[in-house]
């Protein structure tokens, strides 16, 4: 974790363990739990930047139960008929790199770890696709098929800390997804645990199939709500064997946002197209104006057509050093800074949402003009950061010093981020997922959509045991 608790005693008072009863069946099914003090709360806690602040002081707001390990799908299975049995609330965790709560296990809840389910089971160099347990971390992934000539393709900045389920569970987009795809453009094939313990196998058949709606899709970024995944198949890419970079400057962001969307729109997809507001091109490359940095990858006739498409709709923009894009590449999973700021009173977080082309450049305008409004808010910033023929993810940062409560202050700065989004038309979220911190957004996102989840959470899980209150069901959001 980017910080973890300190070396000594928890403030406030320890709630109890989960049930004798309950530890007594876990002893009964062979599966390994923990209920040690620094294992609850290490459980009771993702990425969240919110819980920073309670990390540094000790404080605990969520103490799961126990933390229960299985290393196979079957003791999963065990594990959630006995949930359902005991109704006992059950949050699936990997690495616990989620940014919105997602993986927070509420107080007297089972904590599932599920990264002994770490196992790559096959590859097919066939046809191109790997087999995998979900708790298996993205670099001992990639490093095995790389090994043998292909790449998964899927590099989001929690790389070295999240799982292929946590990817799945979240719909997560790795930063070379122009290219790639995000996961769910990926996934081929998943195994599933539903609450009542039942193992079903989706997918898996083919790249394509018309047998009905596609069921995956209820579970790719369902966040542990309406089943756990323990395995996936993947696709994946022969490595790549040409690269090539380049980095543009414009006058202003809608110029840049105006040359991605031509770029996209001639059916070229470079890997990386980024482009950084005046703020963030300052803070990351000390350029003054609208940074555009651009990679592409792949057989070296696509990528030379992908790049010279690239200088033509850049062509009134300046050109910089295309080492910027490297000096990218080598701090793009740093996030090092966001601790020591939260603990010095400075709230700060990211929010990424998505829209067509023609609604971007307003909903970058409002919604920085949104946070800006918030007395305290000392930056309000923002980038593009995947792209696609009809629109693209906005990622905006937010930075304030409240006055008062640093909870309440970092409340408003996201209902009214998230009200403009929405108001623009916009995704309420494009690939960190919804968690607890969004929850209370999903019934307006969804519109006359979130009674059909509702429904699908009362049949796959009746009795609101899988994460509840995450996506917005189950449960009270944050």
């Amino acid at each position: 974790m980017p910080n973890d608790y300190p070396a000594r005693s928890f403030s406030g008072e320890v709630p109890d363990t989960a049930p004798r009863t309950l530890l007594a069946k876990l002893d009964g099914l062979g599966v390994s739990y923990d209920v040690s003090v620094t294992g609850r709360a290490a459980h009771g806690r993702d990425w969240w930047p919110l819980s920073i602040t309670d990390v540094a002081s000790g404080r605990v707001p969520h103490w799961p139960g126990v933390v229960v390990s299985p290393r196979t799908t079957n003791e999963v299975s065990a594990i959630l008929k006995l949930a359902s049995e005991q109704r006992i609330a059950v949050t699936a965790q990997g690495g616990r790199s989620g940014v919105g709560g997602g993986a927070v296990a509420p107080t007297g809840a089972i904590a599932l770890d599920l990264t002994g389910l770490d196992r790559i089971e096959s590859i097919d160099t066939i046809s191109g696709t790997v087999k995998v347990e979900a708790g298996t971390f993205g670099p001992e992934l990639e490093t095995f098929v790389q090994e043998r000539g292909w790449t998964v393709g899927h590099f989001p900045q929690s790389f070295d800390l999240a799982t292929v389920g946590g990817w799945i569970a979240c719909r997560g987009a790795g930063q070379y997804s122009n290219r790639y795809g995000k996961i769910e453009d990926i996934v081929r094939g998943l195994t599933v645990v539903l609450a009542n313990g039942e193992i079903v196998e989706l997918g898996g058949r083919g790249p394509r199939q018309a047998v009905g709606p596609d069921l995956m899709q209820l579970f790719i970024g369902c966040e542990g709500t309406l089943g756990v995944i323990t395995e996936a198949t993947l696709a994946m890419h022969p490595v790549a064997p040409c690269a090539q970079r380049a980095a543009y400057e414009f006058i202003s962001f809608a110029e840049g946002l105006e040359a991605c969307r031509r770029i996209m729109q001639r059916d070229a997809r470079p890997a990386v197209l980024r482009l950084y507001d005046e703020t963030e091109s300052l803070r990351n490359f000390e350029v003054p104006q609208c940074a555009l940095i651009v990679l592409d990858e792949g057989d070296p006739l696509l990528v030379k057509a992908t790049m010279e498409i690239v200088r033509e709709e850049c062509r009134e923009a300046t050109v910089l050093d295309p080492a910027l894009v490297e000096q990218w590449i080598a701090h793009r999973n740093d996030v090092s800074a966001l601790a020591p700021l939260w603990e010095h009173g400075i709230v700060v977080d990211t929010m990424e949402v998505a829209g067509p082309w023609a609604t971007l450049q307003v909903m970058h305008e409002k919604v920085t003009a949104a946070l800006k409004s918030i007395d305290g808010v000392v930056v309000a910033s923002v980038h593009q950061s995947h792209a696609y023929l009809d629109g693209a993810c906005l990622y905006f940062t937010f930075a304030g010093k409240p006055e008062g409560d640093y909870t309440a202050f970092y409340r408003r700065a996201w209902d009214e981020a998230s009200r403009a989004v929405l108001g623009c038309g916009g995704t309420l979220s494009h690939h960190h997922g919804i968690g607890r911190n969004r929850a209370r957004f999903v019934a307006e996102a969804l519109g006359s959509a979130y009674p059909l989840l509702v429904s699908l959470k009362a049949m796959l899980d009746p009795l609101d045991i899988l994460n509840p209150g995450a996506l917005g069901i189950g449960g009270e959001p944050w």
